[in-house]
């Protein structure tokens, strides 16, 4: 169990747990849009951060795994936030039509290819990119994401070279891109990009959680989290 702020993440019976990266990308991406889709919600996690960062926001979080998909409603409906979030539980392929399209699309994708395999199916789901590939993700973004749209993701940053490629030939490009580390010491971990149609330039960024020391949670951090984490 995570508790937040506003509200609380049960995780036992899902296999993507709640990590720093994600609560990262929850409280960095533009939320500021009247309908949202988070794909691939697995705990809700990323869902319930928007609906607590935009009151006005209606959002829908499409999960695959079965066990992931209950827990996800389960967390939903005890958050006073579950009104203006809807679960469905459905592949993301399967999702939508040109009458349903999104403001903004918020993705923690798998990004395994060839790694080791879990004997888990959940964590295979959770962390392989078999069951949403990149090409077929962003065949999905490129259907349900409006004209002016935003779509923000987290990615280790080979993969999101990989996926920034694949996205060119659609005209998504970056336009904020943060870098994630652990602290100055180390290397860049995780890339959270928000991408949309024509863009012309990238703001580059960079987030240390911890100060050199790796314990000290550093300044800019602790802003960023403040309306979620309660130790701070």
């Amino acid at each position: 169990m995570f508790r937040f702020k506003q509200f609380t993440i049960q995780q036992d019976r899902t296999a993507m747990k709640v990590c720093t990266d994600a609560c990262v990308l929850g409280a960095l991406a533009d939320v500021t849009a009247d309908r949202i889709l988070d794909i691939g919600t697995g705990t809700g996690l990323l869902a319930l951060m928007a609906a607590q960062r935009n009151p006005d926001a209606f959002i829908d979080a499409v999960e695959l795994d079965d066990a992931a998909y209950s827990q996800a409603t389960e967390n939903v409906a005890a958050s006073s936030l579950g009104e203006r979030i809807q679960v469905i539980h459905s592949r993301i392929q399967a999702v939508g039509g040109e009458e349903k399209r999104y403001d903004r699309i918020l993705t923690n994708p798998p990004f395994y290819t060839n790694h080791l395999r879990s004997p888990d199916g959940a964590v295979n789901r959770a962390l392989h990119t078999d069951d949403l590939p990149f090409p077929e993700l962003i065949e999905v973004v490129g259907r349900l994401l409006k004209a002016d749209g935003q779509w923000w993701v987290l990615l280790p940053p080979y993969e999101m070279g990989v996926l920034t490629q694949l996205a060119e030939a659609m005209n998504l490009r970056p336009f904020r891109r943060l870098h994630l580390r652990h602290h100055a010491r180390k290397p860049v971990f995780r890339l959270i990009s928000g991408l949309r149609y024509g863009a012309e330039a990238v703001t580059d960024e960079t987030l240390d959680i911890y100060e050199p020391d790796g314990r000290t949670y550093t300044a800019a951090f602790r802003a960023l989290l403040q309306p979620f984490y309660l130790i701070f």
